[in-house]
């Protein structure tokens, strides 16, 4: 009996595919893949073309999104392309999209949020990809800048993934706008020292530093009379990408010159004495 059955079933699956293995039904399938290649040749000229548009008319975020848009109009064009083919209406396609649309942005109102602060946030420039950034208590690289949000990674490598929304609706600190940025240096000199001669003094430490900029000058002057000593402040300017030389070489400096003109750098002491037990 059970032999009989799988007769029957095979004979019933020969019998379909003989009925389907037809010079019409062969063309038609040639028609669809050609349809579907010539879909596909465009979508990669577009962004072809995306990506050859020069900097200066469109940053690298931008055309990211821009890709991302593209690449998700493709898949929706020929799902839909490929549900029309069994028979399925446009018409009834969009209603039920429409339909779920309204149910997502009201399941989703987070996601949506998200989306439309994304374009405000291309809009505004604020942000590439390569900034240092810091966004609440988040600091770090922007490595992608997405429709949702963007993903970052730390100084001791953790991805971070910051929602959009965030952004627009929390105070943004990007390190990295500007291509200069300025350094604050405190140091304190002993009330014994002369003042005059510890600020000129101080002038001396950028010259010793090469990643420290002349222009923008330097400055110094004078902070308040401190617990230990007078505290002194050297400002000095750097290109962004310099900032860890910068700062290395301005403290070695500032060491260097007080130490040559013989100015104290006062730091808390500890007197020890020893008796000899009685």
């Amino acid at each position: 009996m059970f032999k009989i059955k799988m007769k029957e079933l095979f004979d019933s699956f020969i019998a379909r595919a003989k009925d389907l293995l037809t010079w019409n039904h062969l063309f038609k399938l040639i028609g669809v893949l050609v349809i579907l290649f010539a879909m596909w040749i465009i979508y990669r000229l577009i962004l072809r073309r995306v990506k050859k548009i020069p900097v200066e008319k469109m940053t690298p975020q931008r055309s990211m999104i821009i890709r991302k848009i593209i690449n998700y109009a493709f898949f929706i064009i020929v799902a839909m392309y490929i549900l029309s083919l069994f028979g399925m209406k446009l018409s009834a396609i969009w209603g039920a999209v429409g339909i779920g649309g309204v149910v997502l942005a009201f399941a989703a109102q987070t996601s949506v949020s998200n989306v439309i602060s994304g374009f405000f946030v291309l809009a505004e420039k604020s942000l590439k990809v390569g900034d240092f950034i810091t966004v609440g208590n988040e600091s770090g690289i922007v490595d992608d800048i997405g429709l949702l949000s963007i993903k970052i990674h730390t100084l001791d490598n953790q991805m971070v993934r910051i929602p959009n929304s965030a952004i627009i609706n929390t105070n943004l600190k990007n390190t990295s706008f500007f291509p200069k940025r300025r350094m604050t240096i405190a140091c304190s000199i002993s009330y014994e020292d002369d003042l005059s001669l510890a600020l000129e003094t101080l002038k001396k430490a950028p010259e010793l530093c090469p990643a420290v900029l002349q222009d923008p000058a330097p400055a110094v002057w004078i902070e308040n009379f401190g617990a230990s000593g007078v505290n002194l402040t050297l400002a000095i300017w750097f290109d962004a990408a310099n900032f860890l030389d910068a700062k290395n070489q301005a403290f070695i400096a500032i060491k260097r010159v007080f130490d040559e003109a013989k100015i104290e750098i006062p730091y808390n002491k500890i007197d020890v004495k020893m008796y000899e037990k009685q």
